[in-house]
């Protein structure tokens, strides 16, 4: 493993992935952080409530798949909305395996993965913060990591634009008349104002 494998760790968002017999699971976290240099050491935080975290407390090993600018919204949407206790969430994904027999993803969406160790677990509320020792890690590809910036500007969908209203409000009320043209003799139905008080969408 070299130092270009640890500079991923800068910026990202990451798979977690974790085994427990022939279980694989996988998790979306946002944070990894380097504690050490010599050893290489990092700590990741892991909400409890998540089966992943249940196998990194019982096994004492995980990996982490940094994601890259490649990453498409599917990865993240079937690694973060489901625990993956009643779900296979490798199931129809691309995987690899490192040298501890722990998943990472190799999909072309990955820029690196780091397997560790882990060496002290602390209980932090809702999650439990891991401090690791690293075993082992490859750079995939030379690709930026995918922050949360560039998550939120180019990999998460843009919410459709609502649909623009046409009709009248009433300026006193606040009362939306549907339809293109008012009627001259309306009279808004709330306030009791005349059309005159109306102004177009």
């Amino acid at each position: 493993m070299n130092d270009q494998v640890m500079h991923k760790l800068s910026y990202g968002l990451f798979v977690l992935t974790a085994k427990d017999g022939e279980k694989d699971n996988g998790c979306i976290i946002n944070t990894v952080t380097q504690v050490a240099s010599e050893p290489n050491r990092i700590s990741i935080s892991v909400n409890k409530k998540n089966y992943t975290h249940d196998m990194i407390l019982k096994t004492g090993e995980f990996n982490v798949s940094i994601l890259s600018e490649k990453a498409k919204f599917d990865t993240f949407r079937h690694f973060g909305f489901q625990s993956g206790r009643d779900v296979d969430k490798m199931a129809g994904i691309e995987i690899s395996r490192s040298a501890n027999g722990i998943v990472y993803l190799n999909t072309g969406e990955t820029n690196a993965y780091i397997s560790a160790k882990v060496i002290q677990s602390i209980d932090v509320g809702s999650h439990t913060l891991f401090i690791a020792d690293v075993t082992d890690g490859e750079v995939l590809a030379d690709t930026p990591s995918a922050t949360y910036a560039y998550y939120f500007s180019n990999i998460k969908p843009k919410p459709e634009p609502a649909p623009k209203k046409t009709g009248w409000i009433c300026t006193i009320c606040g009362y939306i008349y549907e339809g293109e043209v008012l009627p001259p003799d309306f009279i808004c139905p709330i306030c009791k104002h005349p059309a005159s008080d109306f102004r177009k969408l």
